[in-house]
């Protein structure tokens, strides 16, 4: 397990510095972003002044090779549009985000492994037709497309929720949130059923093609024959048995979350990350952009160690392999 979480981390290393170097140099091409800083009035001497003091007058690789530094030491920089420091302003951002991802999550998991159930057991029900068929629409629809339909329906015309904004948020240290009042929760439906739809629908259908891969298998005909009861058949052997690809989506799809929550944010108006890295474009920020990248990265890596551990705690097999290649090697 040690040899195991090493390696991985090695390659997380590695994983990081080919962010770092594809995002410093992509974003280096979109732009000089002293035009945007300076009116149109400016002289030359005045832009040459702000390029020398935000060190874009040095070479790329001078500037690459401080940037890796600074990134080490968890410092990125100041934005070039709000004049703050790139880490106070994503720690500003990070909650409205990584709340709209964990309801968003939480949604998909709770309302996507029972539908996935249901339709794997009862394939044949009129029921399950319905949501195979709601399903693919969910999946077919942009999800700029269903952000819009949502306000239209519930905001526009039934005006039950929010349209726009995190609503009314509590301050726990450096950390605000909206769950803890009406008004933050209310504008939280929203954004959050809109973001976690897609993936509701493939957690829907990933957990139903194992559930009908499973029931085939012969334990579950032993099971039959020993006269278990179909409870214990369906959710003590076959759902147990599905666990292992759902938590890889799962996983990988929390990472996408965080990573395309961009649009989600974009269309209620969440302030979150997301949000923040879309107007860093607009102004050719930088820092922002190459740090917003690298923290998405970094948590694409850590869910993905994660899921990986996880895997020797829901799947016997794995431990048994290698102990048997230990043992080989003994």
């Amino acid at each position: 397990m040690t040899a195991f979480v090493v390696r991985r981390l090695m390659q997380a290393v590695l994983v990081m510095l080919t962010v770092g170097f594809i995002a410093f140099t992509m974003f280096n091409f979109i732009g000089d972003p002293v035009n945007n800083l300076v009116g149109p009035d400016a002289t030359a001497e005045d832009r040459e002044r702000i390029r020398v003091s935000l060190g874009l007058d040095r070479p790329f690789y001078v500037q690459y090779v401080k940037f890796l530094a600074n990134a080490v030491q968890g410092q990125f920089g100041t934005s070039f549009r709000l004049g703050m420091k790139v880490t106070t302003v994503l720690a500003e951002r990070m909650p409205a985000t990584l709340e709209l991802v964990f309801s968003a999550a939480l949604i998909s998991l709770c309302i996507g492994v029972p539908l996935g159930v249901y339709t794997g057991i009862h394939r044949r029900g009129v029921l399950s037709r319905v949501f195979l068929t709601f399903s693919l629409i969910g999946i077919s629809l942009p999800t700029f497309l269903i952000g819009i339909l949502l306000i239209l329906i519930f905001s526009v015309y039934l005006k039950w929720l929010p349209s726009f904004g995190r609503g009314q948020v509590v301050d726990l240290g450096w950390w605000s949130t909206g769950f803890l009042t009406q008004s933050g929760l209310r504008s939280l439906i929203l954004p959050a059923i809109t973001l976690g739809l897609f993936q509701t629908t493939l957690i829907m259908r990933l957990v139903r093609a194992e559930m009908l891969e499973v029931m085939r298998t012969d334990y579950i005909k032993f099971a039959r024959a020993r006269g278990l009861s179909r409870r214990a058949i369906n959710f003590g052997h076959a759902l147990k048995n599905t666990l292992v690809p759902v938590i890889t989506i799962t996983g990988l799809q929390i990472g996408g979350l965080i990573a395309f929550a961009i649009i989600t944010e974009t269309v209620f108006q969440w302030p979150g990350m997301g949000l923040l890295f879309l107007q860093a474009i607009q102004y050719a920020d930088v820092p922002v952009m190459s740090c917003y990248l690298i923290l998405v990265a970094l948590m694409f890596v850590m869910i993905n160690l994660a899921v990986d551990l996880l895997y020797y705690a829901v799947d016997p097999r794995l431990r048994a392999d290698r102990g048997a290649v230990r043992g080989r090697q003994v």
